[in-house]
């Protein structure tokens, strides 16, 4: 008897609509800045930042516009189809171009390092499972094992090669705690990310007075205790259960709402991504 003939499209379609089960909406931006700590603490991603002469995508210059960026990138490398991750590769390609250590620099970087890229990719997943973890109790190994494959797309949507990504969940754990080992935060570097990232440093007074203790308070609970220790943010055992107990809150809220709701704001970039493209205008 002959074996029926693979559906690519079906299999593409049954990938995607998996994907949508890892997106918890508006609940999924606590912990953002959270990892942009975890990212800038290897010292050339904390160095690329701190020194890019890109200012139009610079937070501290441009907040909004470099979440937009950003919320778009998550949005196209985990729904998104090959051919607009391909589209927004090229772009953000130009960006990077221009982000790469000068002589003389202390550290040496280059934004298409795949092996940066890679660290970048690690902490999206890391921080994508923490947050499922967070809101929803946790959740089973077949969901993780899915949740971690599909991950890769979050170095690969860059210029990281698939074959860098760690083979298992396992492999990633050994990696990861490899990587701690080289977290390196110098004083500039911790500044900007206490005054920018975490106290909201380039949003208006009347958000920094509304935000920003809402804002250190997700990001520190997010943190793995390694990254709060660098940054010497206090955190304590009573604390934890707080932050614990509302993310379960939060979650069982999120997870019985349309999925209309569990999709923004990424559909909703996806979309915009696409109309701009549509119209020849830049994307990042």
């Amino acid at each position: 008897m002959s074996r029926p003939v693979r559906n690519v499209a079906a299999d593409v379609a049954d990938t995607a609509v998996r994907r949508r089960r890892y997106m918890a909406g508006p609940a999924a931006l606590l912990g953002g800045p959270a990892n942009v700590v975890m990212q800038l603490s290897r010292a050339p991603v904390g160095r690329g930042v701190i020194e890019s002469t890109v200012d139009s995508g610079r937070f501290d210059l441009r907040p909004r516009k470099r979440g937009k960026t950003t919320l778009t990138y998550l949005a196209v490398a985990m729904l998104g189809t090959d051919e607009d991750r391909e589209a927004f590769r090229s772009a953000v390609d130009t960006s990077h171009r221009q982000v790469r250590s000068r002589p003389g620099s202390a550290v040496k970087y280059n934004a298409f390092d795949p092996n940066l890229q890679l660290w970048v990719a690690a902490c999206l997943y890391k921080g994508t499972l923490d947050s499922l973890t967070f809101l929803r109790g946790g959740i089973d190994d077949e969901v993780a094992d899915e949740l971690y494959q599909e991950s890769a797309r979050f170095g690969t949507t860059l210029q990281m090669p698939p074959q860098m990504w760690p083979s298992d969940r396992a492999a990633f754990a050994q990696y990861w705690e490899a990587g701690l080992a080289e977290i390196s935060i110098d004083d500039e570097v911790r500044r900007y990310l206490l005054e920018q990232v975490i106290d909201l440093g380039p949003y208006s007074r009347v958000e920094r007075v509304l935000l920003r203790r809402i804002n250190r308070f997700f990001t520190t609970g997010y943190l793995p205790q390694r990254f709060r220790d660098e940054l010497g943010l206090r955190w304590s055992p009573r604390r934890q259960r707080i932050f614990e107990v509302t993310m379960r809150v939060i979650g069982a809220v999120c997870f019985v709402l349309p999925e209309r709701f569990r999709l923004y704001p990424f559909e909703t970039h996806l979309r915009d991504m696409r109309r701009r493209r549509e119209q020849g205008k830049p994307l990042v």
